[in-house]
């Protein structure tokens, strides 16, 4: 575990960067210290990676958030995605490092502005941005997401999480029985219904991220009781058929 100012120290993130990662629930800490200081494990550490490669390609934290938390984020897609842009920059780079020495050692005049040309920059990172909103899940989450309101979303999320709440009581029983089941099913029409066609692939990619630590799990536990996101998650790869 590393605390708060090792893992600035390590990055070059600012504390209150950290801070605010954590405040909009885009990087949570792995726990807390009973004086409340901020933890980060190895997997912390790995999403604020993420976090800032897509960063260089200019995406906005909002947009961030959305889709490293997704049941089917591509890392290995990212880092192809990340490679290709960095490799990108580096030749603009050492265009501009020719020019300046040219310009040094000639001492002469060199009217050539095409080492200040970012267009290709600039393309890369517009295809990589359409790219990760091509999916037809987000697709269809925009359509029918872009006209809520922040009380009808409020209201929505509170009827879902009343689903996991349900999962508490449930605990003690077999995850294959027809009771727990059921309960899953809900999970599934709830997000086809609601947000986009949910999928048994994407189910089961859900259920691996409810009980994969961090935000997700600590709050479905919250809502059911402790171990309620592992229990959901084995209850899906039964349903799912994994």
């Amino acid at each position: 575990m590393k605390t708060v100012n090792e893992v600035s120290k390590l990055t070059g993130v600012s504390i209150r960067t950290l801070q605010y990662y954590d405040q909009i629930g885009l990087l949570k800490p792995a726990e807390y210290t009973e004086s409340g200081y901020r933890l980060y494990d190895d997997a912390a550490l790995e999403k604020l990676q993420q976090i800032l490669l897509f960063k260089e390609l200019e995406f906005p934290l909002k947009d961030i958030k959305e889709i490293i938390n997704r049941s089917d984020f591509d890392k290995t897609k990212a880092l192809e995605q990340q490679i290709g842009l960095l490799e990108l920059k580096k030749e603009h780079i050492e265009n501009l490092l020719n020019l300046c020495k040219y310009l040094k050692s000639r001492g002469v005049r060199r009217l050539d502005f095409t080492a200040f040309d970012s267009s290709k920059l600039d393309e890369y990172s517009k295809k990589a941005k359409e790219q990760w909103g091509q999916t037809p899940e987000y697709k269809e989450f925009s359509e029918k997401s872009k006209n809520w309101t922040k009380e009808y979303e409020s209201g929505l999320m509170a009827d879902f999480s009343r689903i996991f709440e349900e999962f508490g009581p449930m605990i003690s029983k077999d995850p294959a029985s027809a009771e727990v089941q059921a309960q899953v099913r809900k999970i599934q029409d709830f997000i086809t219904e609601n947000m986009y066609k949910c999928t048994d692939e994407i189910l089961y990619g859900l259920g691996k991220m409810y009980a994969g630590g961090g935000e997700f799990t600590e709050n479905i536990d919250k809502m059911g009781g402790k171990g309620t996101a592992e229990f959901v998650y084995q209850a899906i790869k039964i349903y799912c058929g994994k």
